[in-house]
């Protein structure tokens, strides 16, 4: 039973993929089943797909090997993770997708897009690979070893055809149940002191050997401006995806991992339970919340949220709230107490200092953080 599922187990596991990240589809739900329990890998599952592509990035960029397994209506809600982001940076990323809307297809909001996908991809010079039948499985292999070959998306788009002679036994015995939590919260709200720059200031005093992912855009800039250093990632785009790379990056290596987050980014992304879920010790994860859209002019985010609560409510247990550089500088004085995931929630100004641009391109970026993250056998 399965035998074709278990193909793929056996490609994925000869080609050393460590982390895979999926989000379900019913027509390989058996093939994420043997997944989600194979002891080879590190299964993350997702609630938005592009943030697999941010999961995938950091993986790679920590020394490790990523793959995801998705429906290919996801592939169009991470069109832009992987132009920004992937190919921008020129990262592996294999891809198996369930391709829906082609053969004996009952829901007809999966025609569209799945009938125009090719061309989508062909558009966009994504390499792709067509698997119509089981007899083509090899093919999975192929794109995998393309993707690390060329540092590139490959997709490989697998038609329900491939899995129609199995019979899906639907299993619900072992499905974990959600457990309860009781908790109270209480924070005093203060006027913020701090700009971001401020804080971002004050954060690169206390680095040492972490990794660090700055947010796209301006907190990028500032990062650049307050402390450039071979182990600091900065984001050239893929708004959303920072948290998620730098949850790559502490899956793969045992370096302490410290992303510099905003609260539109993490509002976007939704990335806290998928954090919560795998509880990576050595992560921490600082929101500088100014309240807006800070990169694109500071329009106010559409409503107000309290970043901490999201990130308790998500399942983080270890978070502190900061207004004050006083309390900033006392809670990373203390931040490594305890073990990750970490959540700081730093409420600063809206507003942006001017500061230079980042002197270095993508490639650039990618090569020497790589190099840094994996020396001092800290993997």
């Amino acid at each position: 039973m399965y035998e074709t599922e278990r193909e793929v187990i056996e490609i994925l596991k000869r080609n050393k993929i460590e982390v895979v990240s999926t989000l379900p589809c019913e027509k390989i739900s058996a093939l994420l089943r043997l997944v989600a329990r194979e002891e080879a890998f590190c299964h993350v599952g997702l609630n938005r797909e592009e943030n697999g592509v941010g999961i995938s990035a950091g993986v790679y960029l920590a020394g490790g090997r990523p793959a995801m397994i998705i429906q290919s209506t996801g592939l169009g809600n991470s069109i832009n993770a992987i132009m920004s982001l992937t190919v921008t940076y020129g990262l592996p990323l294999p891809i198996i997708a369930s391709w829906r809307g082609v053969y004996k297809e009952n829901i007809e909001a999966q025609v569209p897009f799945g009938m125009a996908l090719p061309n989508v991809l062909d558009a966009l010079s994504l390499k792709y690979t067509l698997i119509e039948d089981s007899s083509q499985m090899e093919s999975v292999e192929e794109a995998i070893q393309d993707a690390f070959a060329h540092e590139r998306p490959h997709i490989a788009l697998i038609s329900p055809k491939t899995w129609e002679s199995e019979d899906i036994i639907k299993e619900t015995a072992g499905l974990r149940q959600r457990s309860s939590r009781t908790f109270v919260y209480e924070r005093e709200r203060k006027e913020p002191e701090m700009t971001r720059y401020d804080a971002i200031r004050i954060i690169t005093e206390y680095l040492s050997d972490e990794a660090v992912i700055a947010n796209i855009g301006v907190p990028s800039k500032e990062l650049y401006a307050a402390k450039d250093r071979d182990l600091n990632f900065y984001m050239l785009g893929s708004l959303g995806q920072a948290s998620p790379v730098g949850f790559g990056v502490s899956l793969k290596s045992k370096r302490e991992t410290m992303v510099l987050d905003g609260d539109g980014s993490l509002l976007m992304s939704n990335i806290l339970p998928v954090v919560a879920d795998k509880k990576p010790e050595n992560l921490s994860i600082v929101c500088l919340d100014n309240g807006t859209w800070g990169s694109t002019g500071d329009q106010p985010t559409p409503s107000y949220v309290d970043m901490e609560l999201k990130a308790i409510s998500a399942g983080i247990e270890n978070t502190r709230g900061v207004n004050t550089e006083e309390e900033l500088r006392f809670a990373l004085e203390r931040l490594y107490e305890e073990a990750g995931p970490r959540f700081l929630h730093v409420v600063v100004k809206p507003g942006n200092v001017e500061v230079e641009d980042i002197k270095l391109k993508a490639e650039q970026i990618k090569r020497r953080f790589t190099k840094a993250v994996i020396s001092d056998l800290i993997v």
